[in-house]
């Protein structure tokens, strides 16, 4: 498993072959131990979210003097290795579903489960031109590759499919779909032009570097909304601090950082 981090550590706990003795899933729990003596928060955010999440843990930091850390993945994936006991303080996924079970089976804190963001989706393309009408584009299948996330653990990816459903395109085009662990994933298959154009978040399309590139913002009729929800987890041993974030998440400070990320936000 790759799971990408907010900054470097030293692995001070499992090298390579404690890993081989003790089996991955020891070898994870382990390494999750070693990053939180390192922080005053540990968050699992979902992919979509990790440029605005760095934004905002710098931000944190300089308002109350905590330290965060986050650790980026599929919302699905990391809904499973917080489920299998993964020490996370919060949770801020892609969807409200996964966080709403994680409340239902006491995983979660009651109460502490909001909506901190509303997600867009975007078709896009690092190459001007590659299309001009989107939806004539798609449906001409004039591509050899189009990059969704996994509709099963990611919801940019159920998204995804959602739109390609609505323009009847789901089933014809199953030969042409890429499919990337994660909206990160996802980005990167774009990005490198290993697929002609995907369905990405348009957070990450306000991130990237180069700002030329085709463009369709999908009307958020085409797919249900995604509310990314963010909940306390009911095992974390930094509550306090795990409060002041949620409560700083609230605010109108990180509010107007994720808000010029390219999301919506509750008022």
């Amino acid at each position: 498993m790759s799971v990408l981090k907010n900054r470097s550590h030293k692995l001070a706990g499992p090298n390579l072959e404690l890993c081989l003795k003790l089996g991955l899933g020891l070898c994870l729990l382990l390494t999750f131990s070693s990053i939180a003596h390192a922080a005053d928060v540990r968050l699992a955010v979902a992919a979509n979210f990790t440029d605005t999440t760095r934004d905002l843990i710098v931000a944190f930091g300089k308002a109350t003097g905590l330290e965060a850390v986050a650790s980026y993945g599929s919302t699905g994936k990391l809904y499973a290795q917080i489920a299998n006991g993964a020490p996370f303080d919060v949770f801020l996924a892609a969807d409200s579903h996964r966080p709403e079970l994680l409340e239902e089976n006491g995983q979660g804190v009651a109460g502490s489960r909001f909506t901190y963001a509303r997600g867009k989706l975007a078709l896009w393309s690092p190459v001007p031109g590659t299309f001009e009408d989107p939806k004539v584009w798609l449906k001409s299948g004039d591509f050899a590759r189009l990059a969704i996330a996994n509709p099963k653990t990611a919801p940019y990816g159920l998204a995804a499919q959602e739109v390609l459903t609505e323009l009847n395109l789901w089933d014809s085009l199953q030969d042409r779909l890429v499919r990337g662990d994660s909206i990160a994933q996802t980005f990167q298959f774009v990005a490198t032009t290993n697929a002609q154009s995907g369905f990405v978040a348009l957070s990450q399309v306000r991130a990237w570097d180069d700002k030329g590139g085709s463009l369709w913002m999908i009307p958020q009729n085409y797919y249900s909304p995604i509310n990314q929800q963010a909940i306390l987890l009911s095992r974390s041993e930094n509550k306090n601090s795990a409060r002041q974030w949620l409560e700083f998440l609230r605010g109108d400070k990180a509010r107007a950082i994720i808000e010029k990320s390219g999301y919506e936000t509750e008022h």
